[in-house]
């Protein structure tokens, strides 16, 4: 039934059919999302969206298959005609973090029973369960038994693959990854207490992205208080971190090994939420309702724009234009400059009651240690070709692989050593390349090396991708790490102007 048919339709009609669809899609869980009690299952799932298929205007298709065989479903919502302003919700990457998934199922139920739900400017596209093997065993990872949320730079699971199809042909403007944090942590209970928001969100930080997205991002993550407060939900931008007052608490990590900085590569902004479960409960998913409730709070909040659309939109596209500054950062960090004091909510767990922690470890400014000038290009040695060629696609890259040899104007790092421990004093992950960059000198790259220009709309994650003096990159993982040893040159090379 086409649009056009639809309106010809008599009202009376439309109202049954909307209540028909709404009772037969809410067969698998519960009408009413107070009523929560367990979470859906990946066949419950599948009957739902199978069922949604069609309904409004939902579209259900299958983007990517995991190591078991399970799909990864894609649903999109649009009311016809060129909706301007495109949105990417993806959920579950780990397999045992439900609520944004359950969330996202919710909203399309609504929008399905009642397409007036969805503004005519939003073209919806959702991944309501990124790991279904992970979600069905009940683990973090995934069948592969890999971190979904630590694979966006190689993109090697075909789950994160699946993703990134998505994002090339979809470029969202906005994108959301969900998740949760356990409120009652083993730290937390002995001290006393538990973590005091309902839900935490955050948005792209890397310092390499457009100032205004940025920007854009965390008012989006300053104003989401509110309207949580109003909701009965504790807010707070995402912190991670020790204890206070004297262990480190920061934002979420600038690096691209995550889906939040690393969808934010493709120029759209980029946020994490993730809302809080009581873990240590004897029944973990009895507050399962109050957590979707909190995440719907914020879905809803970026599916009608709220009045920010236009300035979104201008952001964006003035990212995806803008070329890229004189030099790239490679060694940045949370820190807290002129020793700010920071009263740190934690609530008190046997008497239920708020306490505010002062401390000065609370780091809330993003620094840049340091950076190097920005290349022309980066080549990438034939030898270590076959390995890169399919990282450069999945990304979406453009590259030219040589026919004959080409003379160039290089500057080569070489890697010193990778550090896989954590880092307790600057508190960063593990995979750690240190390398030191040698003189500039002429070289000549012979056939099969790949030339990677910085230009265009790819120029940023490019540089994200490829700059060999980055702290993070591809070296940190095994099928890359295997291409060098240490004190020996990367073979990605910096292609001088």
């Amino acid at each position: 039934m086409t649009l056009a048919t639809v309106r010809l339709v008599p009202a009376v009609l439309l109202l049954c059919c909307a209540s028909a669809v709404a009772q037969a899609i809410t067969a698998a869980f519960p009408a009413d999302r107070r009523q929560l009690t367990s979470t859906i299952s990946y066949a419950e799932m599948e009957a739902f969206l199978r069922e949604v298929d069609g309904k409004g205007p939902i579209q259900v298709s299958v983007e990517g298959t995991t190591a078991q065989g399970r799909s990864v479903f894609l649903v999109h919502a649009s009311r016809g005609g060129t909706p301007s302003f495109r949105i990417l919700f993806y959920a579950q990457q780990h397999g045992d973090e439900v609520a944004g998934k359950v969330a996202l199922l919710y909203m399309i139920r609504d929008i399905a029973a009642k397409t007036e739900l969805l503004p005519t400017d939003a073209d919806l596209w959702v991944m309501p369960m990124m790991n279904p093997d992970g979600g069905e065993a009940g683990t973090r990872r995934n069948a592969a038994k890999a971190d979904l949320n630590r694979d966006h730079i190689v993109l090697e699971q075909p789950e994160t693959q699946a993703l990134y199809r998505v994002v090339r042909r979809v470029r969202p403007h906005l994108a959301v990854d969900c998740h949760e944090f356990g409120r009652d942590s083993e730290e937390r209970r002995r001290r006393g207490w538990i973590a005091y928001p309902d839900i935490t969100m955050d948005g792209l930080n890397n310092p390499l992205f457009d100032p205004a997205v940025i920007a854009a991002a965390q008012r989006w993550v300053d104003e989401a208080e509110a309207p949580e407060a109003a909701a009965g939900h504790p807010f707070l931008r995402y912190t991670v971190g020790g204890m206070p007052p004297d262990e480190e608490q920061r934002h979420s990590a600038p690096d691209i090994d995550g889906g939040l900085n690393a969808v934010g590569m493709y120029g759209g902004l980029s946020f994490i939420i993730e809302s809080a479960v009581m873990r240590g409960a004897s029944a973990p998913a009895g507050d399962l309702a109050r957590r979707v409730d909190a995440y719907l709070v914020l879905f809803w909040r970026f599916v009608n724009g709220d009045g920010h659309r236009q300035e979104d939109l201008a952001a964006v596209e003035h990212a995806r234009r803008r070329p890229l500054p004189a030099f790239i950062p490679t060694n940045y960090l949370w820190v807290n400059p002129g020793m700010a004091i920071t009263e740190f909510p934690v609530v008190d767990a046997a008497t239920g009651r708020m306490l505010k922690v002062p401390t000065a470890n609370m780091m809330t400014v993003m620094a840049v240690k340091t950076a190097v000038p920005t290349p022309l290009a980066y080549a990438v040695e034939a030898k270590a070709a076959p390995d890169f060629k399919p990282l450069l696609e999945r990304h979406g890259i453009p590259f030219e692989e040589l026919t004959a040899a080409r003379t160039v104007r290089a500057e080569v790092c070489t890697l010193l050593r990778i550090e896989d421990e954590f880092d307790d004093l600057y508190s960063r992950y593990e995979g750690r390349q240190i390398v030191r960059r040698e003189e500039p000198a002429a070289r000549e790259l012979p056939a099969g090396s790949l030339w990677v220009p910085l230009e265009g709309e790819a120029a940023v994650r490019t540089a994200l991708v490829l700059e060999p003096a980055a702290m993070y990159g591809p070296f940190q993982y095994p099928r890359f790490r295997k291409l060098v040893a240490p004190n020996s040159p990367l073979p990605v090379l910096r292609i001088l102007r």
